[in-house]
């Protein structure tokens, strides 16, 4: 029996389905997902045992150009990624039925991809073309732009594809014992993860402004007899994102909290008592002094 163990990196453009992906892989809601491009905004690993492979998938931010220091961050996280990875999995998506051509800001980043990393290219949302016959050219054009270990149509959404996946990337990692804890699924804290589901909750919540605004830190994580208690601040820049937020008479803030703190008791497996405060912490996101601190929900 061969063991294989190593790090795969899934990169690509913003919204393309990565975290998704990473979640149909895991079979588990680990990665927050929303319909705001540059939700992700560091990497995160999940574990997945595959046959006799030790798989470390992580999911990066969305590739994208970069207008401020956040950005640019996003962006140096994903490249990294890419660097230090065994494996590279390149997502693209289809865009609609009638549109079944290689997107060019994808073409230009398959070409700026590591050489010596094996990549395997996933098509993405393959459930929006009713005939799959008619991916055909797509995938023809794909690997005829890029050297490319395997191409593997999927549907990350209806967990169609994954297994397949998988089963191209194991093959593809050094033959070496497993790299982690047989019960770990991942390398973040649980607090970071309390930051994340709370802002997962403000991008389900919000729109136009204020996302790209928000960042969360844990200003307190305890561990009780009876349930966790979290406290968390939602930091925005301006005024006005504060009242949105807060929303009338507080109502907007609790529901933000209810549907984070749901989240929070389901990865943790025991009950959750979660405050939240939002604070007006003005232009954070151009001040590369406070990124760390906003972007990983540390404790502050």
């Amino acid at each position: 029996m061969t063991l294989r163990a190593g790090t795969v990196a899934l990169v690509g453009r913003s919204n393309v389905g990565k975290s998704t992906l990473l979640n149909a892989a895991l079979e588990l809601p680990l990665a927050i997902v929303s319909r705001t491009p540059q939700t992700t905004r560091d990497r995160l690993l999940g574990i997945v045992r595959h046959g006799d492979a030790e798989i470390g998938l992580l999911d990066t931010p969305g590739l994208h150009h970069a207008k401020t220091p956040l950005g640019r961050a996003m962006n140096r996280a994903a490249r990294t990624a890419a660097r230090e990875a065994d494996v590279l999995v390149m997502v693209v998506a289809v865009a609609k039925a009638a549109d079944l051509a290689p997107h060019p800001e994808d073409l230009k980043l398959l070409r700026q991809l590591p050489s010596e990393r094996p990549i395997v290219l996933v098509i993405n949302k393959i459930d929006r073309v009713r005939d799959k016959r008619a991916l055909l050219p797509l995938l023809d054009a794909y690997s005829r732009a890029h050297e490319l270990a395997a191409i593997v149509p999927i549907s990350a959404l209806r967990e169609d594809g994954v297994t397949r996946m998988l089963d191209e990337v194991a093959r593809l990692l050094p033959e070496q014992g497993p790299l982690h804890e047989p019960d770990a699924i991942t390398d973040r804290p649980m607090r970071w993860f309390a930051a994340e589901y709370v802002r997962e909750s403000i991008l389900e919540a919000t729109s136009q402004e204020v996302p790209h605004a928000v960042a969360v830190t844990i200003d307190a994580f305890v561990e009780e007899e009876n349930a966790t208690v979290i406290e968390a601040s939602i930091h925005v820049e301006r005024d006005g994102q504060k009242a949105i937020l807060i929303g009338e008479r507080g109502q907007m803030l609790k529901r933000i909290g209810t549907r984070a703190r749901h989240r929070i008791e389901e990865l943790l497996g025991r009950q959750v008592q979660l405050e939240l405060w939002v604070r007006v912490t003005k232009n954070w996101r151009q001040r590369p002094e406070l990124l760390a601190d906003m972007t990983e929900g540390r404790e502050r």
